[in-house]
């Protein structure tokens, strides 16, 4: 059987027929991100023994039955901080531990759904398998050998790792100069939607607002409408900020908050009301 060829990119298609496509993540640099998470955890672990050491001093006042649980507490946190750690983070971060996060990578589902709390266990419990014989040799050959650079706990939780890089500031004055956006009178649904939107969340919908001349009427109405409701989950949005308002300016609106500085934008509403410094 021919082995199909790696692939530097994930591609999902919508049921629109729009294609959004992600960059995934080479073996090297995962294996950088996993040798800083490494170290981070022997950092956690010298804690945790710097801190059994302390307790140590008490073992002649509580006698050696109060030492031997301290020293299976040291056991037990090097056993559970190498999968609590990653699984933790990457539930909580969406995909990143540390590591990830320094080199800008991430870990999502195959299918570019939300990625599922047992899709960040089973990959996390595996890495058992991946590490052996030792530094990641099983998961380091199925990476390379695989279309998607996936391990063995990638392709039982049906996940990739991506890279997100940084996204810049794009000049969206032409696209949105003209348009009030009411969500600009709620600071705090700002601060809000720019902790919980994640890069691939804003990007998808940049993506949408540069593009959507290119799609279809009915197309154009659905994607617009589905990006929308997922939004509307991240926060909650007072009747006044979205009463009258179609998902396409939704969307264009949340775009606005996410990539235009405040007073960049408040200065384009000035300029426009004639209001502006002469």
């Amino acid at each position: 059987m021919k082995r199909r060829e790696r692939v530097n990119s994930l591609s999902i298609r919508t049921p629109e027929g729009i294609v959004f496509s992600m960059m995934l993540a080479g073996p090297v640099t995962r294996f950088l991100a996993y040798i800083i998470d490494v170290a981070v955890q022997v950092i956690v672990l010298m804690i945790v023994s710097y801190i059994a050491g302390l307790l140590g001093v008490f073992t002649s006042v509580l006698g050696p039955t109060f030492y031997e649980w301290v020293y299976a507490l040291v056991m037990v946190a090097s056993f559970a901080v190498p999968v609590l750690y990653a699984m933790t983070l990457e539930w909580l971060w969406r995909g990143q531990t540390v590591g990830k996060r320094l080199l800008r990578l991430r870990v999502v589902d195959e299918n570019g759904l939300r990625l599922q709390f047992t899709q960040v266990a089973i990959r996390n419990l595996l890495r058992v398998v991946d590490s052996l014989p030792a530094l990641y040799v099983v998961g380091g050959i199925a990476c390379v050998v695989s279309q998607k650079g996936q391990r063995l706990g990638d392709f039982a939780a049906n996940t990739v790792v991506i890279r997100t890089p940084k996204i810049a500031e794009p000049n969206l004055d032409h696209v949105l100069s003209s348009k009030y956006n009411s969500l600009r009178e709620y600071p705090h649904i700002e601060a809000r939607l720019r902790q919980r939107v994640s890069p691939e969340e804003a990007a998808i919908a940049l993506q949408a607002v540069l593009r959507r001349d290119e799609l279809d009427p009915e197309a154009r109405i659905k994607v617009f409408e589905e990006i929308a409701a997922h939004f509307k989950t991240l926060a909650i949005f007072p009747e006044e900020a979205t009463f009258g308002t179609a998902d396409e300016q939704f969307v264009r609106n949340i775009v606005d908050v996410l990539f235009r500085k405040r007073d960049t934008a408040a200065a384009t509403r000035q300029d426009k009301a004639g209001v502006g410094t002469r």
